[in-house]
């Protein structure tokens, strides 16, 4: 037994002189640097793939500005071609519009002569009331002119004046009521609106048609106190729609004061939606109504009616300049035609 632990002994002597010698063997053994750098190594070339790839997008992006430029360059010169094609129609429709607008009047001037001469050779023919006038239709009132083939005119009620100066008037416009707004659009004044019996204009066409033949105008103002004033035109006359209805006046008389219309002669018909004035403002839209609009009025028949009261307080209204000024609205206006020639 003591053999034994001697033995034992000995060999743990061994030992740790063994460990106390090298003491190497107690040290931790390195880790490895492999993995890392193979990291190193597969993100140098992700990155390198990436600088390609950017280089390739920025290729590509200076390709297409290069094209987007060549693009706009041919695009401006396609809109400056167009633009030019444009003129040159715009130039051939005006040429045209001109030679028709020529050709029309020509038209006119034959009708009229056409019409003067079959008024002389038939006495059955009635164009107006002036017309009706000479068969004895004395009373006025609401009458229905025939349809005239030969002048493309179509039946027409009209509303006859037989006893003022003589008689014979058509009216063409009339405001007393206040109950039919006037601030209408182009197609309405061509073709007339209202009521016959009450307030109403008689169309642009119609006017054109009944003032082919030399003409007399008769406008009658009411004022709110019951005053009542006129104004007589010579060689009135209203020209087609290619003319935009423009507007002739010969010479004044009257005893309203002042040749109102005169600021008017000449000018083309406007309206809201069509605006035909010599003025930088819609003068149809400011004074709100359809007129033969300068820049803007001297009289502005076709105004908004305001009533008594309310009269004195707009520039818009049914106004005469010369009479009460601009901001009075009249109580009643009648505008009337005749032919020249008529003998009551």
């Amino acid at each position: 037994m003591l053999t034994k632990t001697l033995s034992t002994v000995t060999w743990l002597s061994v030992f740790t002189l063994a460990f106390v010698s090298h003491p190497v063997w107690l040290q931790k053994l390195p880790k490895r640097k492999a993995p890392a750098q193979a990291k190193v190594a597969t993100c140098c070339e992700e990155v390198n793939e990436l600088k390609a790839q950017v280089a390739n997008l920025s290729g590509l992006l200076s390709e297409l500005s290069q094209k987007q430029e060549k693009d706009w360059v041919s695009v401006v010169m396609q809109v400056m071609e167009l633009e030019s094609t444009s003129k040159r129609l715009e130039s051939r429709l005006t040429d045209a519009e001109s030679k028709y607008s020529e050709m029309n009047n020509q038209l006119d001037i034959m009708q009229l002569q056409a019409a003067q001469t079959l008024t002389q050779t038939s006495a059955d023919a009635i164009y107006d009331c002036s017309s009706l006038y000479q068969k004895n239709y004395h009373i006025s009132g609401v009458y229905k002119l025939p349809p005239d083939e030969f002048l493309g005119s179509p039946e027409l009620e009209v509303f006859c004046d037989m006893e003022t100066s003589g008689g014979g008037w058509t009216i063409i416009q009339r405001r007393r009521s206040g109950l039919v707004p006037f601030y209408q659009d182009w197609k309405q004044y061509k073709q007339g609106f209202g009521s016959i019996r009450g307030d109403f204009w008689l169309g642009n066409e119609h006017i054109h048609r009944l003032t082919r033949q030399p003409t007399r105008l008769r406008v009658e103002l009411e004022d709110w106190e019951g005053e009542v004033r006129y104004a007589e035109y010579s060689r009135f006359a209203v020209a087609n729609e290619m003319n935009s209805y423009r507007l002739s006046l010969g010479n004044y008389s009257g005893d309203v004061g002042n040749n109102a219309l005169l600021y008017h002669n000449n000018t083309a018909f406007s309206t809201k939606d069509k605006d035909n004035d010599n003025c930088l403002d819609k003068c149809a839209q400011l004074r709100k109504g359809g007129y033969w609009y300068n820049c803007c009025t001297d009289s502005n028949l076709n105004g908004v009616y305001y009533r008594q009261g309310n009269h004195k307080e707009h520039l818009d209204g049914i106004t005469w300049y010369g009479w009460h000024g601009a901001s009075y609205s009249l109580k009643r206006v009648e505008m009337k035609i005749r032919p020249e020639g008529f003998r009551p």
